[in-house]
């Protein structure tokens, strides 16, 4: 439960997904800290195995000999790092190729590795479980878009729905013309017409394609951050980067910052489908995903209870106990300041207000190992860049600003442009009150738990009150204290009460 007792980082173990896509395999390691999921190692190889299954009903022999090589090598990685789990699984192309069984056996013989293909619907079902995974309170659908199929399955209250796959993958409407955008749109909409089931306001949109259309869209509208998880695109914006990609020629994308020649062959094909799905699910956002298949995976495996925490509050205890060294002070903090947060300008809703609440205590630490003439850019950098799912971009500026508050930064932050592009002027006004108020009890108690405890602070009467236990104001309510309170109170519009006594 968000602030009771110690916050625990279990002990960590590391998992390993091998994920043989149509377009790519890929190698990720993941190191866990019980719902705290850290990639630690990614490589990639653009093999292109189902390039060729739309004219032949078989994987390209180019594309499964680089897929073998790359294979070999992930097995000798694997062996080295030897991780607690290992998954192994193939999707679209090797599921419909006619030779995709003679792979998989291929496969096991000269790597050892036994590859579980996919159904369309399992793919479809663990895409989802993926967004789920990094982002628990989604709902609408989510459509994981690989080099031969896309997969929709519907999901909401944390449950996934019927899955479905359907033949919109780049391979599977190649054709060897020239590229023909209309011809396109015609035939991804004649292959939409059974979606219809799908109709919601937000999409889910999972896959290298789209995130790379995300990463386009950031450069277009000169986004400060250059996080693709729970980027969210309105869909005119999206529909209009899709058109934008769809019609440039592959030489000019080519040219594009951080496009690679094989990723510029299929982006304007996904950028169809996903102008096609815009129109045919009556769309109003598309939220970019970065977990999916794989992370679905690792979640289906985790036990209950472990699944059940939240995201946020699970990285961002990791990350705390990391940096810091005092494991009890975080939910000490957050038991104390609870009269602050209730006073505290509304952000972003009383029950998420208090989850963000919650999360900054856990970082209240972060700067103890780092350099002080730097903490405060260094601690704020690394919260509003974390690869913590689980918060969306606003809530990460604010979490970031509460950091910097909390270490005594300006109010303007390290970044005043992205944190005023983010967070509205309440948002930023309640971040920045929330730091002080934990700057507060970190100082006033030297960071000790057991000093915390007799201090008190309330809100009451347009006073922010501070008071000490019996023969302990003259420890705990001294200058320190004042201008700590101080700062606090004109922060929330208050006057400032020291009391010596209860």
């Amino acid at each position: 439960m968000a602030g009771s007792g110690v916050p625990v980082t279990p002990a960590p173990c590391e998992f390993a997904v091998i994920d043989i896509g149509s377009n790519s395999i890929r190698l990720v390691l993941y190191r866990l800290e019980g719902r705290a999921v850290w990639t630690v190692f990614n490589e990639k190889v653009l093999a292109g195995l189902g390039r060729d299954l739309a004219a032949t009903g078989r994987l390209s022999g180019d594309g499964a000999a680089m897929a073998l090589t790359a294979l070999k090598r992930f097995a000798a990685v694997l062996d080295g790092v030897r991780p607690a789990r290992t998954f192994v699984a193939a999707t679209a192309a090797v599921r419909e190729a006619g030779d995709g069984e003679a792979f998989c056996a291929r496969v096991a013989a000269e790597t050892g590795l036994v590859i579980r293909v996919l159904s369309g619907e399992e793919e479809a079902r663990y895409a989802a479980l993926g967004v789920i995974a990094g982002m628990p309170a989604a709902h609408g659908v989510a459509a994981d878009l690989g080099g031969s199929s896309l997969e929709l399955a519907g999901i909401g209250h944390g449950r996934v729905g019927r899955g479905v796959t359907l033949p919109l993958g780049p391979f599977s409407l190649a054709n060897d013309g020239p590229f023909d955008a209309g011809g396109l749109r015609a035939a991804i909409a004649e292959r939409l017409k059974g979606a219809r089931e799908y109709e919601t306001d937000t999409l889910y949109a999972v896959g290298g394609a789209w995130r790379t259309l995300a990463q386009v869209h950031m450069g277009h509208a000169r986004y400060p951050l250059h996080i693709v998880h729970q980027y969210v695109m309105e869909a005119d914006e999206a529909r209009d980067i899709a058109r934008l990609v769809a019609r440039s020629s592959r030489a000019s994308l080519e040219r594009w910052k951080g496009l690679s020649k094989k990723r510029a062959e299929t982006l304007p094909h996904a950028a169809l489908v996903l102008e096609g799905l815009i129109d045919r699910l009556g769309l109003k956002r598309v939220v970019v995903s970065a977990w999916g298949v794989r992370e679905g995976l690792l979640f289906e495996a985790l036990d209950e209870e472990t699944a059940a925490t939240d995201p946020l509050l699970a990285g961002c205890t990791a990350l705390g106990a990391r940096q810091g060294i005092s494991p009890g002070l975080p939910g000490a903090i957050f038991g104390w300041i609870e009269p602050v947060v209730e006073a505290l300008p509304r952000a972003f809703g009383p029950k998420r207000d208090r989850l963000l609440a919650d999360a900054a205590c856990r970082l209240a630490d972060l700067g103890a190992r780092l350099h002080p003439d730097h903490r405060v850019e260094l601690a704020f950098d690394q919260v509003l860049r974390a690869p913590i799912p689980g918060q969306t971009h606003a809530e990460r500026a604010f979490l970031a600003a509460a950091v910097n508050a909390r270490y005594g930064g300006a109010a303007a932050t390290p970044e005043p442009d992205t944190v005023s592009r983010l967070l509205n002027e309440e948002q930023r006004s309640a971040a920045r009150a929330l730091g002080l108020a934990i700057r507060l009890a970190c100082d006033l108690s030297g960071r000790s738990p057991q000093l915390l405890v007799n201090a008190r602070v309330a809100v009451a009467d347009g006073m922010l009150v501070l008071s000490a236990s019996e023969g302990y104001a003259d420890v705990l309510l001294g200058e320190q204290t004042r201008r700590r309170g101080k700062a606090l109170a004109e922060a929330l519009g208050l006057k400032l009460d020291i009391r010596n006594g209860n």
